[in-house]
């Protein structure tokens, strides 16, 4: 389904049926992706009295409880109610539509040679998404200002779709790369990280208050300058998608809580002709 849009003052053509599909399936009877020593996600048929929801068990139909952690399991959408004391369900903040995007490769670099980040002390043998990585892969030239960025981390094994990310020191955003990010207008964020900060960070979870706007230590939702904003975690882009100009549109269900499971699809532009 081809259909034109315009952008930046640019009609530009999409086909609506050929999305990338960002999400990692998350397979409930094996191998998935998961973080923080969280238990894996899970489904069980449901036991109510005579009843249990199995078809191969003799029901009429199948029935499953699901059990997972959004922020642990699986690719998830997260917005500033992660950090604060009031309620904010993540699928009101998920903009509808579709979304201006880039989507470029970084590789991560030993926290020892980095020497960006003067907010935190880093352990030498962490990794780092930096800022000078992000700006030596931004284009010079785009079809129009992006409002969403898309982060493949290099290398891009398909192992990831399904690791224990547990204990394993995965790369981590320093804070001038975030700050970048909300220089350039960039409000959804999508990586193929756990997490946007380092797996056990004291609590402080920097990195993700420099993106939503929200001062350390505070926990008022008001008091966020970007609650618009929402942070994608653990995708998976493959190296099919080429660095550059897309459309992004974030699908998420009508679920409470700070993180749901989420979809991200990127949409290839053309010109007009």
């Amino acid at each position: 389904m081809i259909t034109r849009v315009l952008i930046g003052g640019r009609e530009l053509r999409i086909d609506l049926a050929a999305g990338v599909d960002l999400a990692i399936p998350l397979d409930f009877h094996g191998p998935q992706p998961r973080h923080f020593a969280a238990p894996a996600a899970s489904a069980k048929p449901l036991e109510v009295e005579a009843f249990t929801g199995s078809v191969e068990g003799g029901a009429s139909c199948n029935c499953e409880v699901v059990t997972l952690i959004p922020h642990c399991n699986g690719t998830h959408t997260e917005c500033v109610g992660h950090l604060t004391r009031e309620r904010l369900d993540a699928y009101r903040v998920v903009p509808p539509g579709l979304v201006p995007a880039l989507a470029l490769s970084v590789a991560p670099e030993p926290a020892g040679t980095a020497c960006e980040d003067a907010d935190l002390a880093h352990p030498a043998h962490d990794r780092l998404l930096t800022r000078r990585a992000l700006e030596r892969a931004w284009p010079a030239r785009a079809p129009f200002e992006p409002r969403a960025l898309v982060v493949r981390t290099l290398p891009n094994p398909a192992g990831k779709l399904a690791r224990d990310y547990s204990g394993q020191a995965p790369p981590y955003l320093t804070l001038p790369a975030v700050r970048l990010m909300v220089e350039r207008g960039i409000e959804h964020l999508v990586v193929d990280l756990p997490s946007i900060d380092r797996e056990h960070d004291a609590g402080r979870l920097s990195a993700h208050r420099v993106f939503f706007g929200l001062p350390q230590h505070c926990t008022r939702l008001a008091a966020a300058a970007r609650a618009q904003a929402t942070i994608t975690e653990l995708a998976y882009i493959p190296d099919s998608v080429a660095d550059g100009a897309y459309l992004l549109q974030l699908q998420v269900p009508a679920l409470g809580g700070d993180a749901v499971p989420s979809r991200p699809l990127l949409y290839a532009l053309q010109e007009a002709g």
